[in-house]
């Protein structure tokens, strides 16, 4: 019923205008502003475009009540308009609709809405619903296709020549620059190249003792290696191994055999005659799976 209702508020405040300009205005409705509660802040239910206003408020609440208890319901906004219905005597459960109508009231005049009761009672399925009109070109500058727009004009700012700092004429800059002339820029050469010098002969210096020292190493690496070389060929000496005599001879074999036929071990047979049955049984198992 709501959705079917919606559509007729709108058209119920929708004046008739007539515009050439690019830019025209526009009407449409809010959302539910009581959705959050029986008081609200319009900054949150209208939108940001200025030149707002309001040309009709569609409500709808029910009551809770008891038929004989006092009751008294008050919608509206602080400044502009409110409406109260009377529930006394009335029982509860009983829908009110109403659509309120005004005339275009600018945004900036309206204050918090709210929904007061007073007696035994209370408000439920609370809808507040506005009805506005936006004008874009309610301020000119808002675009520039909006009648009375004013191309913006950068300001010039004149400058005092005089108020103008010139580092140049800093007696501070100037005493730094006259300390940096010819003759300390050839002192800071020539302590720079001898400098160079004396790094370029340190490293030579380094290198010969390095090399010294890599000498000196593998002289000692090379005599060790050969003394190894010694013991080793010392230890490998087999001469006294082949001048060894092992007493030899013939050695007789003394082994009799008696019989010359050997009996299969029944034992044996009796064993493998029983892995031979249980391999057969598992192998079976496995096809009657």
């Amino acid at each position: 019923m709501l959705n079917r209702l919606l559509p007729l508020v709108a058209l119920v405040f929708w004046p008739c205008y007539s515009y050439s300009e690019s830019i025209t205005p526009y009407f449409d409705i809010t959302g539910n502003a009581a959705a959050g509660g029986h008081t609200w802040n319009m900054d949150n239910v209208f939108p940001e475009p200025p030149g707002l206003e309001v040309n009709g408020v569609f409500y709808s609440y029910t009551p809770d009540k008891l038929t004989e208890d006092a009751f008294k319901v008050t919608v509206g906004n602080e400044n502009v308009w409110s409406d109260t219905e009377d529930w006394t005597g009335t029982p509860g459960g009983i829908e009110v609709r109403k659509v309120i109508g005004l005339p275009n009231v600018p945004r900036e005049a309206w204050g918090d809405g709210y929904i007061v009761t007073e007696g035994d009672g209370t408000v439920n399925d609370a809808t507040v619903i506005y009805s506005y009109k936006v004008d874009p070109c309610f301020d000119p500058q808002f675009d520039p296709n909006c009648p009375g727009y004013v191309a913006p004009v950068p300001v010039i700012i004149e400058i005092d020549p005089d108020s103008i700092y010139d580092a140049t004429e800093d007696e501070a800059v100037v005493e730094a620059t006259e300390e940096t002339d010819e003759d300390q820029y050839k002192e800071d050469k020539v302590a720079e190249i001898d400098e160079e010098e004396e790094e370029e002969d340190r490293e030579l210096r380094l290198e010969k003792a390095l090399a010294a020292v890599n000498d000196t190493e593998l002289y000692a690496q090379s005599f060790v290696q050969s003394e190894i070389l010694a013991q080793i060929n010392a230890a490998i000496n087999i001469t006294s191994y082949i001048a060894a005599d092992i007493p030899g001879g013939n050695y007789k074999e003394d082994v009799q055999l008696i019989d010359t036929k050997i009996d299969d071990n029944k034992q044996g047979l009796r064993n493998g005659l029983a892995q031979q049955i249980l391999h057969e049984e598992m192998v079976n198992m496995q096809y009657q799976n």
